[in-house]
């Protein structure tokens, strides 16, 4: 399966809500490079959500704008159906899936039928297999198959 990244996203420290959406992120093994989180928790280092999070969102009424889920990159295949310890290629950079993204309280402030909507469906957590990288705007996305 392949598809490309779609978006990116960083949260700067002064701000929780106010999302940078760079063309260029770098990383490393602690996660993205400026990002508010970065070195904060190896399981929880990158975001990834999928367009069909969006999509999904749209079908039931509700009007989002890209990056308000949290994600760090926003790609347009789905790849919640990965497991921990699978893989995923981004550019050169080699990601690996480490946990579901379990919902937060910030979502029901977007709209309150997000989290049951999204229960299973807003993004998975990555981290950095190899690095230093950088991931851009359009990089092709791969899921490794073994």
């Amino acid at each position: 399966m392949q598809g490309k990244v779609v978006a990116l996203y960083i949260t700067k420290n002064d701000a929780d809500k106010t999302r940078e959406r760079p063309s260029i992120i770098d990383l490393d093994e602690n996660g993205i490079i400026g990002d508010k989180f970065y070195a904060k928790d190896m399981q929880r280092a990158i975001l990834i959500t999928a367009t069909d999070s969006y999509k999904l969102a749209k079908e039931n009424g509700i009007d989002i704008t890209e990056g308000s889920l949290g994600e760090n990159l926003l790609i347009d295949i789905n790849p919640y159906h990965l497991l921990p310890g699978e893989r995923l290629s981004v550019g050169d950079t080699l990601l690996e899936i480490t946990q579901n993204c379990t919902l937060c309280k910030g979502l029901s402030t977007l709209n309150s039928q997000l989290p049951k909507l999204l229960k299973d469906d807003r993004g998975i957590f990555a981290k950095v297999v190899n690095g230093p990288h950088r991931i851009k705007t359009g990089d092709e996305v791969k899921i490794q198959t073994y």
